[in-house]
């Protein structure tokens, strides 16, 4: 029998609204009961995001097993801000399951800034360094009683084996879309990377939502939902999926990233770019995260080609 977790299918989500928020602030912070409520644009997909006035928000897990990260969050976050070089959110309260609400949820203090994307970004040279300086920050982090891989996460930071047949699945609903054996060979490459073993923070979701930009720079890094401690190269997948070509080899070389967990980190990007694309493939409405996605892969197929350092 395999010792690769299954990962099952993608979870339901529960409707929130900001008439139920309101009810679960004003029974439970009644200090803060007479803030204005509003949704969050583009709030995310594993969380309800609110406004609450203008300095905090509130968010609720959308589906039970996103809920695992509340208690997470709330224990770890105070002890990693003051090691890390950029803002990250700082929780207020946690509260409990009611008015029909079935999970712990939070409010945190609200952090300005606009998601990072690639045409908003004023120097991507230095936008790499200082994403790979805060990374370096973070591995720092002492990974004594750290959260292991596990449902709390989807298995970031352990093996890429878990989405193995992930890569199938989306290879098949994209059929001849892609070019399946370079992907295989890509992949392959990326299970037979060995790992040395040793426990390193990762924040697991380094991606362009969760990083904040002010005036075109990095500015507070955001959703540490999936983060936990065990292999960082997980966190690499942004080289591909948002930073240049010469961002990228600044951003290896500020971390020091060896060919082994580099070519890991090649793997969650084709992973995660794939599974994308499968998603978004039949759907008109999702075209241009299509298009993005293919860009993507196109991107990760020439570095490959192009003879990057492999294990």
């Amino acid at each position: 029998m395999s010792d690769v977790p299954d990962l099952g299918p993608l979870p339901r989500r529960i409707p929130v609204d900001a008439d139920l928020v309101r009810r679960l602030v004003s029974a439970q912070f009644p200090r803060w009961a007479g803030l204005e409520i509003e949704p969050v644009a583009d709030g995310g997909w594993d969380n309800w995001t609110f406004h609450l006035g203008g300095d905090k928000l509130v968010r609720l897990p959308s589906a039970a097993e996103y809920a695992l990260a509340v208690e997470k969050e709330h224990r770890w976050l105070p002890a990693l801000t003051a090691r890390l070089p950029l803002p990250v959110p700082a929780p207020l309260a946690k509260g409990e399951p009611a008015a029909g609400y079935p999970f712990p949820w939070s409010v945190y203090r609200w952090l300005d800034g606009e998601p990072a994307r690639a045409d908003r970004i004023a120097d991507p040279v230095r936008f790499a360094r200082d994403l790979a300086g805060f990374l370096a920050a973070l591995q720092r982090v002492d990974p004594a009683d750290g959260p292991q891989p596990g449902t709390h996460n989807w298995f970031r930071g352990g093996t890429l084996r878990t989405y193995d047949s992930e890569v199938e699945r989306a290879l098949s609903a994209l059929g001849g879309r892609v070019d399946a054996g370079r992907v295989r060979e890509v992949w392959a490459g990326a299970l037979d990377a060995r790992w040395d073993g040793v426990d390193r923070w990762f924040h697991g979701d380094v991606a362009p939502g969760n990083l904040l930009l002010a005036g075109g720079r990095l500015a507070a890094v955001i959703d540490f939902g999936t983060c936990g401690v065990g292999d960082p190269a997980c966190d690499l997948a942004v080289a591909w999926t948002l930073l240049t070509a010469e961002g990228r080899q600044a951003f290896r070389e500020r971390l020091s990233v060896d060919d082994a967990t580099w070519a890991r980190g090649r793997g969650w990007a084709l992973w995660k770019t794939l599974a994308t694309c499968s998603y978004t493939v039949e759907d008109p409405e999702d075209a241009e995260e299509y298009g993005n996605g293919r860009r993507v892969l196109d991107e990760i197929f020439a570095e490959y080609a192009a003879g990057a350092p492999r294990p």
